[in-house]
């Protein structure tokens, strides 16, 4: 049920798409945001009149297309990616979205582990027998966080880094994996698996992903129209609806 924060974002959308010619948008965004995106996404293009075309692509990948010269009009990437393109000028502007904290899960019918604390979390995952991990944020975090815990020699035989845009949740639900580390809004969607829980606190990184206007686009009203519809109040339930706190 849409709040009435929501429902006063989209009578205004809908005033001014009667306005203003409806625009088509180009949005390339990070996995991390897909779920709370693809609910928002239908009903402000209904408000407003406009049409929005997502692409979806790892870290990498957005950060390699992006630098090297592609043009779309709306990137929506992990806060510190957004704050780099600013930097080389490809974006210009930020506005935070949501953030996750990241969670660790088995297959579905598979024993849990004890993740109360840090050092509950590195006995699970020396006992593994193979831990999958995202070559996103959250990847990046769990590589260095298995090299302050002094087990990163250790267990690197039984680490699997998947692609860029894959799903870590995907790998365990097939058996490919006994342990996967990802962002919470990412293995909540996946069916066949347990989510254990989030991180503990002494061990825990959150990602804020934000949303950046590129500087070529030509549609800078439009986009600056998605920008606060994805961040208005009314947004705040789904985007906690699918494991995420606002930005």
């Amino acid at each position: 049920m849409k709040t009435a924060s929501l429902a006063l974002a989209t009578a205004l959308l809908c005033a001014a798409a009667r306005m203003a010619e409806a625009a088509e948008l180009k949005v390339l965004a990070t996995p991390g945001v897909r779920e709370f995106y693809a609910e928002l996404t239908p009903q402000f293009e209904r408000a407003s009149g406009h049409r929005v075309t997502t692409e979806w692509a790892g870290t990498v990948d957005v950060m390699k297309r992006i630098g090297g010269g592609e043009i779309v009009d709306l990137v929506i990437a992990a806060s510190d990616s957004i704050e780099q393109l600013i930097k080389l000028g490809k974006v210009a502007g930020r506005t935070d979205l949501a953030r996750s904290g990241i969670g660790l899960a088995v297959r579905a019918d598979a024993p849990r582990p004890d993740i109360s604390s840090g050092e509950t979390v590195k006995q699970a995952l020396r006992a593994a027998k193979s831990i999958a991990y995202s070559s996103g944020p959250s990847g990046i975090y769990f590589a260095a966080l298995t090299q302050r815990m002094g087990i990163a020699d250790e267990i690197k035989s039984k680490m699997v880094q998947i692609p860029p845009g894959e799903s870590v949740g995907a790998l365990v639900a097939r058996g490919e994996a006994e342990i996967g580390i990802h962002q919470m809004s990412e293995l909540l969607p996946v069916k066949r698996i347990d989510i254990v829980g989030p991180l503990p606190p002494d061990i825990q990184k959150t990602t804020t992903f934000s949303a950046g206007r590129h500087v070529g686009t030509r549609e800078s009203d439009a986009v600056g129209a998605l920008v606060d519809f994805l961040a208005a109040p009314g947004a705040i339930p789904v985007i906690r609806k699918h494991g995420m706190d606002p930005g």
